[in-house]
């Protein structure tokens, strides 16, 4: 991996998690978990280019997103899709799920885990924390559409403080 400007990636973001998808990963070289995700985004807060991460309780890697102060995004070529979908159906509570997706990890020099397969890796630094609050909707068909258990988001804003891009 080969580190990179993040202000010079040139894919849209919009395609890279809606359409994409992403692999959001937190732990240590000891014990982390990753999750598929295409619910996000990116931009600039405070001065700082930040991603937007969304994560119900119920998920794993909730409890390394809790526990870390960073996390990282991988993003994956098309022909990665069904890892992506393997580890987006299945838990890490209950096996290894990277090794059963054919994922190799990659640390990147902060210690964060991404995958040596991934095309491009965004590793941040966790800024502000706040649930989803359904009296917050504007419309509230979209708490009843998405949260018919209620079980809300927790939303994450991470500075992204490095981009690695596969050479």
């Amino acid at each position: 991996m080969k580190k990179v400007d993040s202000r010079e990636i040139e894919r849209s973001v919009i395609r890279l998690i809606g359409d994409e998808w992403m692999l959001v990963s937190a732990g240590t070289a000891e014990k982390f978990n990753t999750m598929t995700a295409s619910w996000g985004g990116m931009g600039v807060l405070w001065g700082k280019p930040v991603a937007f991460v969304f994560i119900r309780p119920q998920r794993y890697t909730f409890e390394f997103t809790e526990r870390c102060d960073t996390m990282t995004l991988s993003f994956f070529e098309e022909t990665y899709r069904p890892a992506l979908k393997f580890c987006g159906s299945h838990s890490g509570r209950d096996m290894d799920k990277v090794a059963q997706a054919g994922l190799t990890p990659w640390y990147t020099p902060s210690g964060n885990v991404s995958f040596e397969e991934a095309s491009l890796v965004f590793e941040g630094r966790k800024l502000y924390a706040e649930w989803i609050d359904p009296a917050h909707f504007l419309d509230p068909s979209i708490a009843e559409k998405w949260y018919p258990t209620k079980d809300f988001h927790k939303m994450y804003i991470v500075e992204i403080t490095d981009a690695w891009k596969k050479e």
